[in-house]
């Protein structure tokens, strides 16, 4: 009898335990409690409606009780719109707290903007009592005399509450001191000059406005180090009497070319002509045969004519002689 009435007690027992359970972990009661203690007033039906529509009470509670706590007037729909909408909410809350507390007038509809900008707030507030120094690679410029200069620049900027949504970055800012620097050395006589001055590229950058339209206030472009680089006109004028020499000898080259060629043609041209004294002196013979033969020239013409000839050779002869003398001769002087 007895073990027969335990059974429906431990039965109703555990039905309780998993009813409360249940009820615990869909109403948050401790949060509720905590809300109430730390003076924020917040509906246990509120919490309810939370959980019904996805949203996490602890993620809009908490940073309710520390934007209450720092005197911040924010209520639950305004932080659980912006948890719907993808936000960080906490960090919003961090970051309006840090903004009151440095004086710096924010809202809270503008800090769910930027932070729904893919921006960090927080930083961008701390950025703004803080400022933060980029450093900039090494900008090579050449001045006027041809010397390349290494520069490397510090840039203090602060965070700009106000242009942060839709403001550029600082790879904008590093890309336009970078250029800054570059037209500052080129438009310099001298390295000489930029070497002695180096605050005259710091006051020349910063009096071109280069942080409109990014979401920096530049402050300060201090340069940390400059280098002498190499003698790029010198290098320059090398190249170029290099190339300059390449083409003069080019031009040599195609000159030899036409002479030879030239050349050539003046000896084809001699054989062409010694080829026709042979034809024109073949052509004698016939024309002796021919005169022979039509009577216009006698015997003793032709025996006439090959005795002027006999005798022109042996002339010929004496004289290629008297011009080398035989070593052995007797009229050779000793």
């Amino acid at each position: 009898m007895l073990e027969s009435g335990l059974i429906p007690l431990i039965f109703m027992v555990a039905v309780i335990i998993v009813a409360l359970s249940i009820f615990f972990s869909f109403v948050p009661v401790m949060l509720w409690i905590s809300a109430l203690a730390s003076g924020v007033n917040v509906g246990i039906i509120t919490l309810v409606a939370m959980r019904l529509r996805r949203v996490v009470p602890s993620r809009i509670v908490n940073p309710l009780i520390k934007a209450r706590k720092a005197g911040l007037q924010l209520d639950t729909n305004q932080l659980e719109s912006h948890y719907l909408a993808g936000g960080n909410v906490d960090r919003v809350v961090d970051a309006l707290v840090a903004a009151q507390r440095a004086d710096i007038p924010l809202g809270f509809e503008r800090a769910a903007a930027i932070d729904l900008a893919g921006r960090d707030v927080l930083e961008a507030v701390q950025m703004s009592v803080n400022p933060k120094v980029i450093e900039t690679p090494v900008v090579a410029a050449m001045a006027k005399d041809g010397i390349e200069l290494r520069t490397k620049a510090k840039v203090t900027v602060r965070a700009n509450i106000d242009r942060l949504v839709g403001g550029a970055g600082e790879e904008t800012v590093i890309a336009r001191v970078g250029e800054g620097i570059v037209s500052t050395i080129g438009s310099s006589a001298s390295h000489k000059d930029v070497l002695e001055n180096p605050d005259l590229i710091s006051k020349t950058v910063l009096n071109k406005g280069l942080d409109a339209g990014t979401a920096f206030e530049i402050l300060s472009i201090d340069i940390a180090d400059v280098d002498v680089g190499k003698n790029i006109g010198a290098q320059l004028q090398t190249d170029q009497a290099e190339a300059d020499k390449r083409i003069a000898q080019a031009k040599a080259e195609e000159r030899r070319a036409m002479a030879v060629a030239q050349e050539q043609e003046m000896i084809a041209r001699v054989q062409e002509m010694k080829a026709k004294v042979v034809e024109a002196e073949a052509q004698v013979p016939l024309a002796l045969a021919e005169a022979l033969t039509s009577g216009k020239m006698g015997v003793m013409d032709y025996y006439n004519l090959q005795n002027i000839v006999a005798d022109t050779q042996m002339r010929q002869s004496f004289g290629h002689s008297g011009d080398k003398q035989d070593p052995d001769s007797p009229d050779k002087k000793e």
